[in-house]
């Protein structure tokens, strides 16, 4: 096998003359390191002008050039004769074979006649291979895109390297599923840090390595349908775009905007977690987009280990309320390279350290402070008073005069983050108002091309909890008969949510007759009513934790175009464990909706079965739980259903404006009043579980006979309990009073 020095030993055309090309080495092709350039062609694909970057394969070093990376390179070369005409610092590495393994002097690069690329240390130790072996590989060439290619004898792709990224993406490159960019340790250090992008079904994300992996950054784009083709992120001229599984051919389903090209571009994915946009800008390379746009604290590595990131600056931490000093920066210049302790840890005694917990600090998951305790108090031990476990975990103090934000980065599985500004402009500075709840009012809006709800919240300390509560439990579920929360704002005081459009509203509209609409007919009821139980059945029963809702109202059901309903406003929900059989919490949610159990705070999911209830019996009756108009004895809808029951007189709450319901299906309508009555039963143990409501409506159980009519609300559950209950035989479906 021939040895080639190089550059390639090719007759050197004129100064003057042609473009030079050498794109494409064949097999036996052996290549020995050894004349100390620092930027080395052993395959280039020059561009279109006589002078200007072009890619190149080959050996790469950065001063002092004690290491080497075989590397596809952006270098600025002089066409005439293939050679660089700048320093190395000038030559840009884009993909790399062996960043883990630096390579020494006369290390070896060898296209064997097999067909597998090689890279050899000095000694003959494999350092790296393509693993192609017996895979008809005829030869290698460099693409006008940058891509190293391997190839067969019909010109096939049989290895590339697009299909193995480091952590540069080069305009035509795309990042399938799967993929990963992963930074550097530092500019100096080329082995892979633990901060990685990656692409999965639903958009492109960000993370830092750990145990479990820790999400710092997140562009979702959720469409719900799935197709053929993993979902891709291509880097075009222009843009980042991503193409999700159900995408159309050549039509991205989301655009990150990028300058367009004016010279030669590249995107690294850098040290500190930054996507950077980089141009030639004739004499040197330039920064001209940030690709994602976050405050500088919101990076999991801008202030290096040990230290703080506050107001975009880097410090080391203090004692709270002491200015005793356990740490100083490593260089008082660049404080960006993060802190030491003053006093060197040492492996004597456990004993003589601990831990003090920093306030008003941020840390990616609590889980990670608690592991990192455990693993370091069992390995080191010295005297140093704190000890904040600074590898790449994110640390961010908040500003004091910010000091309500929260940091709802922290939460696991949240839906796109938007600005204020953003969410002004796409509603237009909030004019069209669809609807006013208890913490605020909601406004439709539009998202490019699809229509939203942004639900403003009034007064951020009011509803702060609310708020957190909602984004951190509806972010990380998913159902047919929920309400999608696809994003949320939260920039000072401003609390949003950003829901998807349901163009029917809420369910009020249609059964208070505020707009003249005509009745629902019994088979929709029925069906909402279905899908209100069956959204409720996953929330209880379905997810890991139990949901309560807490706030179940007609307000809060919301229906599309075919009358479909779902679940929205979880701002007042709770999680409980599985193994908790009540949660303690502060009385909330909707006077008239409440159980009577809210009055001593003991609070299971049986709470959203009472108000499950008292909602049955507004859909049947058409009319407002409690309704100010209404003669006295009547005002409050729950007491007037329990006088109607003991009275066998159901039919008089009957919707006065449905003949369907009166004439064609009173006895389903009793029925559904009896399932009511089960789930407003003031012993919260002998209502039904949502499971067990669903199985009535679908015909596969019967009701409780034994019901007790003595149900109340919260407020007059005092009374109540002083009248014991006794079961009274249930309603019958003929047995009814007459028309009033």
């Amino acid at each position: 096998m021939a040895v080639v020095a190089v550059v390639l030993a090719t007759a050197a055309p004129s100064v003057s003359g042609q473009l030079l090309d050498y794109p494409t080495a064949n097999l036996s092709t052996r290549i020995t390191y050894t004349d100390g350039s620092a930027v080395r062609a052993i395959i280039l694909r020059s561009t279109q002008t006589l002078y200007g970057p072009s890619f190149a394969a080959g050996f790469f070093c950065a001063p002092p050039c004690q290491a080497f990376l075989f590397a596809v390179f952006i270098a600025n070369f002089n066409s005439s004769y293939g050679l660089p005409l700048e320093e190395n610092n000038m030559a840009r590495v884009i993909w790399s074979a062996n960043r883990a393994s630096p390579l020494g002097e006369n290390a070896t690069l060898e296209l064997t006649g097999d067909g597998d690329l090689v890279l050899r240390e000095i000694d003959g130790r494999l350092v790296w291979s393509s693993n192609t072996s017996g895979q008809s590989v005829a030869g290698m060439q460099i693409t006008e895109h940058g891509n190293l290619v391997l190839f067969d004898q019909r010109n096939a792709t049989v290895w590339q390297s697009f299909d193995h990224p480091t952590d540069v993406l080069v305009p035509g490159q795309s990042l399938l599923q799967g993929m990963k960019l992963r930074a550097n340790t530092s500019t100096t250090n080329w082995t892979e840090s633990k901060l990685y992008m990656t692409v999965l079904s639903n958009g492109l994300y960000g993370y830092v390595g750990s145990k479990p992996p820790q999400l710092y950054y997140k562009y979702e784009v959720g469409t719900g349908q799935k197709g053929k083709d993993p979902t891709r992120v291509t880097f075009t001229n222009g843009s980042l775009s991503i193409f999700l599984q159900s995408t159309q051919a050549g039509k991205p389903d989301k655009r990150i905007a990028l300058p367009e090209d004016k010279s030669t571009q590249y995107i690294r994915l850098e040290y500190d977690g930054h996507l950077r946009l980089y141009e030639w800008s004739g004499f040197e390379w330039t920064m001209v987009s940030v690709v994602i746009d976050m405050d500088n604290c919101d990076f999991p590595t801008v202030c290096g280990e040990y230290a703080i990131c506050t107001g975009g600056q880097c410090i080391c931490p203090l004692q709270t309320n002491s200015s005793s000093s356990y740490f100083q920066p490593v260089d008082e210049r660049k404080a960006n390279l993060g802190c030491a302790p003053v006093t060197p840890i040492s492996c004597q005694e456990m004993k003589n350290h601990q831990f003090l917990t920093l306030t008003d600090v941020y840390y990616f998951d609590g889980s990670i402070i608690t592991n990192a305790k455990r693993a370091t108090l069992a390995a080191i031990s010295s005297f140093v008073l704190v000890i904040i476990v600074g590898i790449y975990v994110r640390r961010r103090r908040k500003y004091q005069e910010l000091d309500e934000e929260l940091d709802f980065d922290i939460l696991p599985g949240m839906p796109m983050r938007f600005s204020f500004e953003k969410l002004r402009e796409c509603t237009e500075d909030f004019s069209k108002k669809l609807g006013e709840g208890g913490f605020g009012s909601v406004f439709e809006g539009k998202i490019g091309e699809k229509r939203v709800e942004v639900k403003r919240l009034e007064g951020a300390r009011q509803g702060k909890k609310e708020f957190l509560a909602e984004v951190e439990t509806i972010g990380s579920i998913e159902h047919i008969n929920l309400v999608k929360v696809i994003g949320f704002c939260a920039e000072k005081s401003n609390r949003l949510l950003v829901y998807e459009y349901m163009p029917r509203g809420s369910l009020d509209r249609w059964i208070y007759y505020r707009h003249n609409n005509a009745p629902l007919d019994w088979c929709t009821r029925c069906r909402i009513i279905l899908d209100i139980a069956k959204g409720l059945c996953y929330l209880h029963e379905e997810c890991r934790l139990k949901i309560a809702h807490l706030d179940i109202k007609p307000q809060n059901i919301l229906l599309d175009e075919k009358f479909n309903a779902k679940l929205a406003d979880f701002g007042l929900s709770k999680l409980i464990d599985r193994d908790q059989s009540t949660v303690v919490t502060v009385m909330r949610g909707t006077p008239g909706y409440l159980a009577p159990e809210w009055l001593t705070s003991q609070i299971t999911e049986k709470v959203d079965m009472y108000s499950f209830g008292v909602v049955l019996l507004e859909i049947i009756s058409g009319r407002k739980n409690i309704d100010i108009s209404e003669p006295e004895e009547s005002v409050q809808l729950v007491n007037l259903f329990r006088e109607k029951a003991q009275n066998n007189q159901l039919r008089d709450i009957i919707d006065k404006h449905s003949d369907d319901m009166i004439s064609h299906h009173q006895e389903e309508v009793i029925e559904m009043m009896k399932l009511a009555m089960w789930c407003l039963q003031n012993d919260s143990s002998r209502r039904p579980s949502m499971s067990m409501v669903v199985k009535v409506l679908e015909g596969a159980m019967s009701v409780e006979d034994c019901l007790d009519y003595s149900f109340t609300n919260a407020k007059s559950v005092i009374s109540a309990q002083d009248n014991p209950s006794t079961c009274l035989d249930p309603p019958s479906a003929s047995i009814l009073s007459g028309p009033r």
